[in-house]
């Protein structure tokens, strides 16, 4: 099987926010690495796990797959889920996919903080 050309990183957004911050392609093959460090994100009292798409440089319908299983995920733990830094075409997919009606999206992660 092919390597995942990925890497996430989970930082402190706050008190009760996580930040997994993306880096290069999310495609099916990311899924280890997303669910490794979506479960890091979400322990612990979490309310809210943002994705920090800035440094994503591809995804595709298996990482849109992967953005729903998260979704989910989050659902069941009753946290929100929030995107930032996504580019237009991006933005335009989870609209077209309806993904932006679940997970909410921030132009910048400082808004995606606030109030989360």
């Amino acid at each position: 099987m092919p390597e995942a050309k990925v890497e996430m990183v989970v930082r402190d957004g706050g008190p009760t926010v996580r930040i997994i911050d993306i880096k290069g392609e999310v495609t099916a093959f990311a899924e280890p690495v997303l669910s490794e460090a979506f479960t890091r994100a979400s322990a612990g009292g979490v309310r809210a796990v943002i994705l920090n798409f800035a440094g994503m440089e591809y995804m595709n319908s298996g990482g849109i797959g992967l953005l729903v299983t998260a979704l989910i995920r989050a659902n069941r733990n009753n946290q929100e889920m929030r995107a930032c830094g996504l580019s237009a075409h991006y933005r335009e997919i989870l609209s077209l996919t309806r993904l932006d009606e679940a997970i909410r999206i921030f132009e910048h992660e400082a808004a995606a903080i606030a109030g989360a």
